[in-house]
């Protein structure tokens, strides 16, 4: 019996993602012989993974890429997609028939339909980050590249020269002059924000801390967190009980997911395997709290 094409998602961890719904939902619908699986990577086992990948003996032909290897992968490839390579982060990888591995990033993208699906525009907003990663850098790159941007964008991590390094990177590349990194979460002047964008993992678990202060978020703002399992962590019951507007990370999924298989299989999806794809997602989600 041959072996299924395999599609899966690196990263660690990944035993909380939904991504397997969606994409073995589309494999279903289209009627293609394929298995989409989650591949929980520690980072000494990277190399290894990545030679093995490129043998002909791999049924591999795509993959995601989560949190913490976004930008660590990129060595790994023979090539990048231009907004990719803008990035430096990739979150979609195509592995062709000859084993060439082609790196994508689809969050930017991702974000910024799920944004418009919402009906929120950015232009002139005061943004707030939370994070500095490689979904955020994705996130960064999308607000920057935009032709109506936000007013500003400050991000916080408390790793501060992980942000710094981050801007320092992307300026080399594009115009982020409207971008600032600060020193302490107070100086992220929630109070102020339009937007507050959480691209950390904290929330993901139940005595994660929490960082912010209740009393910043308000009725006039965005809070939009990229954790979508919980579907409602403690950061957006709160900005919730606000009064603010709020988001989990599903949307974003779906959408960088759609952009990522259309890579792997080289095709336009249409609207009745899209709507497939996001049932699949959306019953797996937690409810909502």
């Amino acid at each position: 019996m041959e072996q299924k094409s395999t599609y899966g998602l690196i990263g660690y961890p990944v035993n909380h993602s939904l991504s397997p719904l969606m994409h073995n939902a589309a494999f279903e619908a289209l009627g293609v012989e394929a298995v989409y699986e989650l591949f929980s990577l520690e980072e000494q086992e990277l190399d290894e993974f990545f030679v093995d990948l490129k043998t002909e003996e791999s049924h591999i032909f795509g993959l995601n890429v989560t949190v913490p290897y976004k930008e660590k992968v990129v060595k790994y490839l023979d090539s990048l997609a231009p907004f990719a390579k803008k990035v430096n982060a990739v979150n979609t990888i195509v592995i062709s028939k000859d084993r060439k591995l082609v790196g994508y990033n689809t969050d930017g993208p991702g974000f910024l339909a799920h944004l418009s699906e919402l009906g929120f525009d950015v232009k002139g907003k005061r943004v707030s980050i939370l994070g500095a990663g490689g979904a955020s850098r994705a996130i960064i790159s999308s607000l920057c590249v935009k032709d109506e941007r936000p007013g500003s964008i400050r991000i916080y991590d408390i790793d501060k020269d992980k942000a710094e390094f981050l801007i320092s990177d992307l300026r080399e590349r594009f115009d982020v002059s409207i971008v600032e990194t600060v020193n302490s979460i107070d100086d992220l002047n929630v109070e102020l924000a339009d937007m507050l964008i959480n691209a950390t993992p904290l929330g993901m678990k139940e005595d994660d801390p929490f960082i912010i202060d209740e009393e910043s978020l308000h009725p006039n703002m965005f809070v939009y967190d990229l954790v979508y399992n919980p579907a409602e962590t403690y950061l957006l019951k709160i900005a919730k009980e606000k009064g603010a507007q709020t988001a989990n990370g599903l949307g974003m999924l779906f959408y960088q997911g759609v952009l990522a298989f259309q890579h792997w299989a080289d095709i336009q999806l249409e609207q009745e395997v899209k709507d497939i794809m996001r049932s699949g997602l959306e019953a797996g989600a937690s409810p909502q709290k």
